[in-house]
């Protein structure tokens, strides 16, 4: 199988390390080509949303599966508008990266697949709108993974508290799900491996108030957690802040059922706990 990676980010570069052996051909783009660290076997192309080169639009057009990383914009998905007659020319396997952000708020209440999404924010209804379109150019083949809250190596609680920078924001009744990287790539390889379209919930067992995660590394590192902050009071940007204005349960049972993937990491403690042993927040 030849792969094309559409924006070649944190949880695409871990996949492409752990399975990049299992393709003939591994291509992607970045917006800036000079930004070439951990990209080794990976034929680099530029786009940044603007008309593509042609090189590019060939390897797409050569792929067997095809790997969307790249966030909508305001104008709606940038790959989609660049290789759309493209994509309407052959059939692959096609891979979406989504967030379960698009399900909105529920109070803390459990939600899954056949929930409707209720996203409010305008970054989770342009998420919303590009999942369908990816259906509509696929002609409803796309493989939708609804990725939760990513942590691993270098992007985890361990390396913000080592930093000074970890905050334990207390909004009562706040919870989130996480998925370590590595287990987004063994989503991801399932997904490819499945024949057909479907949509799945890529997210731990165990959805936790963030302040939870925070306190269990500072126990890891036998250190005095931040203090409490309440939600209320605390300075925050907007963006930050927009974070707890949705608190749901996310279900993963769909992903193990259809996808048979087993967790690595079910819960925060677990992927802290293999974090830490591996140096990470030394």
């Amino acid at each position: 199988m030849r792969l094309f990676i559409l924006g070649l980010g944190y949880s695409v570069r871990r996949f492409v390390r752990k399975f990049g052996d299992s393709f003939s051909h591994v291509a992607g783009t970045v917006r800036d080509p000079a930004q070439r660290n951990d990209l080794a076997g990976i034929e680099v192309h530029e786009f940044s949303g603007g008309s593509p080169a042609r090189e590019t639009v060939e390897r797409i057009s050569e792929a067997d599966v095809l790997l969307i990383s790249i966030p909508p914009g305001s104008s709606g998905d940038p790959a989609i508008a660049a290789f759309g007659d493209v994509l309407a020319a052959g059939r692959r396997k096609v891979v979406y990266l989504s967030t379960i952000g698009v399900y909105g708020d529920h109070a803390g209440g459990w939600v899954d697949e056949s929930t409707p999404p209720q996203a409010t924010l305008e970054r989770t209804r342009m998420r919303v709108a590009a999942e369908q379109a990816w259906a509509d150019a696929t002609g409803g083949e796309a493989a939708i993974l609804r990725l939760a809250g990513i942590y691993g190596p270098g992007r985890n609680a361990l390396v913000t508290l080592r930093a000074g920078t970890a905050r334990r924001i207390i909004k009562p009744g706040q919870v989130f799900n996480r998925i370590h990287v590595d287990d987004i790539a063994g989503a991801i390889m399932a997904a490819i491996q499945r024949e057909g379209e479907g949509t799945w919930n890529v997210c731990d067992d165990e959805p936790a108030p963030p302040q939870d995660v925070i306190t269990y590394a500072a126990k890891l590192m036998n250190v005095a957690p931040p203090p409490e902050e309440a939600f209320e009071t605390a300075e925050m940007s907007a963006m930050a802040r927009s974070f707890y204005a949705s608190s749901a349960r996310v279900s993963n049972a769909r992903l193990k059922r259809e996808l048979g993937v087993t967790l690595a990491y079910p819960t925060y403690r677990h992927g802290l706990d293999a974090l830490w042993h591996i140096g990470e927040g030394r």
